[in-house]
């Protein structure tokens, strides 16, 4: 744990790695488990100076109990954040079965809602679903990106070569956590049904607890246009991205509305294609369209992302999505942009 003071504001940091983060309840322990272990570090906190707002983010949903004792003993403003809305997910994949537990941390969760003054999250689809159950107004906080250190590149030929690719392949990129959420056996699966297209190839990058449960299953249908890599380091992160003519953004059906897909800020900000699998009535699927800046297919449906693959193709026709990434990007989603509105709304 360390402590750094950036003006008025003092940032608490309590790094936690985890190589194979598991899902369900065994990731439910383990975030109790770490909680715990927070708790030890802020009780200093409540015998030094007092701070006048405290700030807390979810998942794990169970930090807002963290700001909820710092309010009441020190009078502080609780500012509860929801990045991801873990237990309907977690309810809805079928990670959690127990209606006892889900009483119970939904119970943890309103008494969270009920004490914080104020709650944000990152769509307007969470949004909803969150005002309903804490019964307050939410404020928008979305993922912002660095537009200024992640830009597109016109001519990314020579990239390509440097990460051991030819020029001429055509990249479908999939970056980010690999996990059961993702359903990135279709990625697999497509890779099979496009064999054909010769210079088409899959990257999977990233890390997560189901990576080499694809790699095996990659590897026994005999897939040589799929590879895997690793995390790659922010330095060359934007040179990466740039590689790719088609970044997935895959998700199961039952959580394409709960939760937003951090990655598409920054594939944005690139001006990548992004082909992402949302429900029509999901508030991603809405913002997407609106904007024409991505493509969109129904989601667990291997055919229509065979096909999202096939349209992808056809670049010179998708030029103006990029075009509208970038430009959503710039205009919505930029850091300063985005943290000047949110520190008028904790401050008001």
């Amino acid at each position: 744990t360390n402590f750094e003071s950036k003006g008025k504001l003092t940032v608490i940091r309590c790094p936690m790695y985890v190589p194979n983060k598991p899902s369900g309840p065994k990731r439910m322990i383990l975030d109790t488990t770490f909680s715990v272990s927070a708790f030890l570090v802020i009780i200093p906190l409540l015998f030094c100076k007092s701070f006048n707002k405290i700030i807390t983010v979810a998942p794990s949903f169970q930090f807002g109990l963290l700001g909820v004792l710092y309010k009441k003993i020190k009078g502080a403003k609780h500012i509860h954040h929801v990045q991801d809305m873990q237990i309907e997910a977690a309810q809805d994949l079928g990670m959690i079965k127990s209606p006892k537990l889900l009483k119970a941390l939904y119970g943890v969760e309103k008494y969270i809602y009920k004490n914080t003054d104020i709650i944000s999250s990152i769509s307007d689809g969470m949004i909803e679903r969150i005002e309903r159950k804490a019964d307050k107004p939410i404020s928008f906080f979305p993922n912002w990106t660095e537009t200024k250190n992640f830009y597109p590149i016109k001519d990314t030929s020579k990239l390509k070569e440097k990460f051991g690719f030819k020029s001429t392949d055509y990249i479908v990129l999939y970056s980010g956590g690999i996990g059961e959420k993702q359903g990135l056996d279709a990625i697999l699966t497509s890779a099979k049904n496009l064999a054909t297209h010769q210079r088409l190839q899959f990257i999977i990058c990233g890390t997560g607890p189901y990576k080499e449960v694809l790699k095996e299953k990659a590897k026994n249908m005999n897939l040589h246009n799929v590879h895997f890599m690793p995390l790659q380091p922010k330095e060359c992160f934007n040179n990466f991205l740039n590689i790719a003519d088609i970044h997935l953004v895959i998700q199961k059906e039952k959580a394409s509305d709960l939760v937003m897909p951090s990655k598409l800020t920054t594939i944005l900000s690139v001006g990548g294609l992004a082909l992402i699998t949302a429900n029509h009535n999901s508030s991603l699927y809405r913002v997407v369209s609106k904007h024409n800046m991505g493509i969109l297919v129904e989601p667990e449906n291997q055919e229509a992302l065979d096909t999202g693959i096939l349209i992808g193709l056809g670049e010179l026709d998708n030029q103006d999505m990029k075009i509208a990434a970038r430009a959503y990007a710039e205009q919505y989603l930029a850091i300063d942009t985005i943290m000047d509105n949110f520190n008028q709304k904790i401050t008001a």
